[in-house]
Parts: C-alpha cells; structure tokens; sequence
C-alpha cells in the first residue's frame, strides 16, 4: 500500500477532475455528506493551526464501480438526492475516496464552492484562541454580497496567482479605514500563513490501494472488507450502513431504489429507514433479523434480495398503506416501534390470501406497542413470530401473543403502566391517535401537526406552593413534573387552537367557558364548570381519570384474539 502526499490546493484539483490520474470520487457505499457548517469551519481553523487532519484512503481501479460526483455547490437536499450527482460507468483510471469524504467535502466547499449559498470566509484580523469553542481562525461562511472587512472570500487568498505581499496589500483596502501596523501585520503574517500551509507538498496523506498495478491484490470485495474495517472505528457508520455497502459492491441500482422506496414509504408522515428496510429483507428471505455481516455474504443472498426487490417493495409499502389508511396508526409519532410491522410484511410476502383479511392486525398492533413488547433488541422476538407464523401458515394472534409472552415480554397494560402514559412519553401518540380518530395528523406543513398541551399550564401549577414541613411557609413546589405532565391533565389540541393567540398558558375555567358539550365529549372534560378552576386541580384530575378510564378501560384486560380493537370507533 503507497503512501502519497499533496498540497492542500492541489488534492481539491483533483476532485471530480478526470484529467488529475483519473480524478477523486466517491463510491456509492459511502453515505450522504453530513458535517454542519461549524464543522467545515473547525476544519479550516484545524489547519491553519498545522493541526493534522488524519491520512485518506484510496482506491485506484479501472473497474466499473459505480461511484458519484464531489458536491461543490452544497444543499441540505442534496443529503437525500445522492443520486443527482452519479457519474455514468466506465473502465477508466479512476481514484475512488474509501475514508475522507467528510474532510475532502469540506475543503471542495470551503475552497471551490458554497453552503447553502453561502461561501467561506476567514476573519483575518482572528488569530486569538477564544473560549468556549477553542476556535483560533474566525471562518465563517457568508453571502458574499454582504460580507465586510475583516471577513475575506479564503478561496481568493488560497488560489491568487499574486505574490502574498499584494494579497494583503488588496486585503487592505478593503478596510474602511486605513490598518494600524498591528493589523497590517496580522493581515501579512496570515496570508502568508495560509499560503505556506495550502502549497505545502505535505500538506495531506492519502494510502492507495492500486487495483491497476496490483490487480490481484486488491479485489473488490477486499476493497468493500477495507471500507467495512476503515469505517466502523468510530461513529460515521451504523452495522445497517455496512450491511448496504457490502448490498451496493453487487448491485448497480440498489442505493437508488432505496432512496425510492424510503421516499414513497415517508411521503405520508412517517420515518422508515433504511435499516428497517435491510432488517425486512433479510427477515422475508429466511435470514433472520438480527444483522450478521457474514449474512451479505453468504452466497446468493444479495442476489436474491435483488431479484425479489419488486415483490419486497409490494409487500412492504402494503403494510405501510394499510397502517396509514386503516389503522389508529397516523403519523411517525404513533409508531414507537417500526419493528412490530416485520411480522406482517412477512405475513404479506408469505402469505397474501391470509393478509387479504386482515383479522386481529389492529388488535395486534395496539397491544404490541402500547405494552412495549416490540422495545430493546427484539431481533430474536421477530424470527420466533415468523417461525410460528411458518409453522400455522397464518396469522394466529392468540399463537402470536404466546410467543411474545414466551420471550418474556409483557402485552398486559396495568393500570399503572397505562396512567404512565402522559406529556412526553414514547406512546401517547399513539394513544391519542386512538382517542382523536377525526384529528388530521398529516397536514401539508409539518407546522400544522396536532399539538399535545396541558389541560391545566405548567405556568399556572409550578406557583402553586406547599407548605415546608420544616419550617411551614409555603414555599414548596406542591405539583411536580409528574403531576403536571400526567394523562389526565393532557389533550389534543390543533396547531391553530394552540397557537399566537390560541390556548397557550389560559387557565381551564377561561378557556373552556364558551365551548360546546361536544367539544368538551371530544376531550373527555367533566363538565362542572367548578373543577376547572386552579383550586380544583386535583378534584379535576380525578373526574377526568374516570372519563379516560370509561373509555379506554378495555385496554386494560387481558387480550384475547376476540376482544374488540375499540368498542366504538366513532369520535365520542
């Protein structure tokens, strides 16, 4: 493995730039540029502080691996449109970047293009370390339509073909008022700084794997094994993101379907993710879910996940189209756990004519995620459901439901465990989307969304005081977070009633007093005007428990594959 070296200036030359030994690339294993703009300024700050920015790894081959383009002009879209930016294939000389995107991104930003239209500029009277941030270089990135003196465009100091001496004089008259000497010579000292450090020949490493010269010894799946070991130190990659590389090394199309997909999937208000898409196509295809890199592979699982990709699709987005259009289940944050629904893409994918009916799904749904039995790891819960699912060839739910319990995970929701549910918590949207059936959780802005706010303000309750029972004033807190934040003081109101001039911190008494009995119906208010008032809240809290608990009381028993999903469905 060589070890070369470049200026700074020239390694930026050579990106996207076929006619610099074939151009620098990034293969379609590595995942969408994420650094913020403080990063990429940390970066710069990290340089011009001769800090070592850690060595690069490349791959020099002619095979036609599927690979894109640097992005010079960055968007935050562009993190989800990686396709825009693909280079068509060829069996030409090309390098491709296997570890240092992030830094190789940064520097083409900062030295050749924008962020969010906004170009890199340096402070160049900084120079002093500042606390808190530990940050020496002022960079910012600016319009450059209004940027001042003392921030200056750093690509026009980095690529000036003038001596340094007249960069800094240029820079100078830009001032609005001549430079003290002081200045004068930060303004020299740091130009000649910056040029010093983005010519030097040494300015960064990068170790070539040479595939041309040494074609034996660098084969591609020892180059996706590199990237895998390169990548996994640190926190850059998850075990699905290796897991894709190893499905990409094989299959041209693959990142570009799943971006389909995962954009058809969410398109409605949810979050599906790539990992839950590998998690079910290793599931479907008998692999189990747990995620083993030795599973990509074994031979014929890659292909196989590749040939049957349509029929995966069909089966998932089904599954995803009945939970949104037929379930309670509306939104993402409904949906604690996306791991429950692997179990009826399988039963989709396996077994259509039984999915057609879709008895007890609801129920199983609700049941499973209300009691959490989907949370942790539940890898080994998933394959023993499809082993039984296998095993019946259907969908049994009082088999399904001995399973989960045999794997030690309760479907039984205490009353405890139920008045739990309250301002914050994983499943109160989930249970609010049951109870607000008639609420629209996917408004064309996500500004729109329903809002959970509380009955009786945090506001109002935090100045209601106890007496100190060592000293007896009253100067204690007497409703804490969990008194405050509990069900029965929680409720659903649209993004306009809670909004600029809408409920905010009104007190009950006020903000109920002209409302309709059907609003009051809708949210479960005892209508003795009496309880509202602050004095009441915990006579309030009580009554409303009662109502709550008239409702949903039928959650609280044991789940049989008979019992009804919700004695009534209409809004009560």
């Amino acid at each position: 493995m060589k070890t070369q070296k470049l200026s700074l200036r020239k390694i930026v030359s050579f990106l996207n730039n076929p006619d610099e030994d074939g151009g620098f690339w990034l293969p379609n294993i590595q995942r969408p540029f994420v650094w913020s703009e403080e990063q990429i300024c940390r970066l710069f700050d990290s340089i011009l502080r001769q800090y070592p920015i850690s060595t690069l790894l490349i791959w020099k081959t002619k095979m036609g691996v599927r690979r894109r383009k640097f992005i010079d002009n960055f968007r935050e879209e562009h993190r989800h449109h990686l396709s825009d930016f693909k280079v068509p294939d060829d069996d030409k000389k090309k390098c491709l970047v296997l570890d240092g995107q992030q830094r190789l991104q940064s520097l083409f930003i900062g030295l050749r293009g924008s962020y969010d239209g906004k170009e890199l500029f340096l402070n160049i009277l900084s120079g002093e370390l500042a606390a808190p941030d530990d940050v020496k270089f002022k960079f910012k990135f600016l319009d450059p339509q209004y940027a001042a003196y003392p921030y200056i465009r750093f690509k026009d100091i980095v690529f000036s073909d003038d001596k340094p001496r007249l960069i800094a004089d240029g820079i100078a008259t830009q001032a609005n008022q001549p430079l003290s000497t002081t200045e004068a010579d930060k303004v020299k000292d740091h130009v000649d700084l910056i040029r010093e450090t983005f010519f030097n020949e040494s300015g960064i490493g990068y170790q070539e794997l040479d595939s041309i010269d040494q074609p034996t010894l660098y084969k591609e799946d020892d180059v996706v094994e590199i990237f895998i070991r390169a990548n996994s130190g640190g926190t850059r990659l998850g075990k699905s993101d290796l897991l894709f590389s190893l499905l990409t090394s094989s299959w041209d199309e693959a990142d570009e379907k799943m971006e389909i997909l995962l954009d058809e999937l969410n398109i409605k208000g949810f979050d599906f993710t790539r990992d839950f898409i590998l998690k079910t196509c290793l599931t479907l295809l008998g692999q189990g879910a747990r995620y083993e890199v030795a599973k990509f592979r074994k031979a014929g699982v890659r292909e196989d996940i590749e040939s049957k990709w349509d029929d995966i699709i069909a089966a998932t987005k089904d599954v995803a189209d009945f939970v949104e259009g037929s379930t309670f289940i509306r939104c993402d944050k409904a949906l604690p756990s996306y791991l429950v629904l692997i179990p009826l893409v399988y039963l989709r994918y396996h077994f259509p004519a039984t999915w057609r009916t879709k008895q007890n799904v609801e129920l199983y749904l609700l049941r499973s995620l209300l009691a959490g039995a989907f949370g942790g790891t539940p890898d080994q819960l998933i394959d023993d459901i499809v082993s039984k699912m296998k095993e019946v060839k259907t969908f049994d739910l009082n088999e399904i439901f001995g399973v989960i319990r045999s794997a030690g995970r309760s479907l039984e929701l205490t009353e405890d465990r139920f008045w739990a549910i309250g301002y914050g918590s994983q499943n109160i949207h989930l249970l609010f989307n049951l109870w607000y059936r008639g609420f629209n959780y996917t408004p064309a802005f996500v500004g729109n969304l329903p809002q959970i706010d509380h009955v009786f303000p945090q506001s109002a309750l935090k100045k209601v005081k106890a007496p100190n029972p060592n000293t007896g004033m009253m100067n204690i807190m007497k409703y804490r977070e969990g008194d405050r934040n509990q069900l029965a003081n929680c409720m659903l109101l649209t993004a306009a009633e809670n909004g600029a001039g809408g409920k905010s911190d009104t007190l009950p008494d006020e903000w109920f007093k002209d409302k309709a009995p059907d609003y009051l119906n809708r949210h479960l208010i005892p209508t003795d005007p009496a309880l509202w008032k602050l004095e009441r809240f915990e006579d309030f809290i009580t009554e409303r428990r009662k109502l709550i608990k008239a409702k949903f009381g039928y959650l609280l028993s044991v789940p049989t594959s008979s019992a009804p999903v919700q004695p009534d469905a209409k809004q009560t």
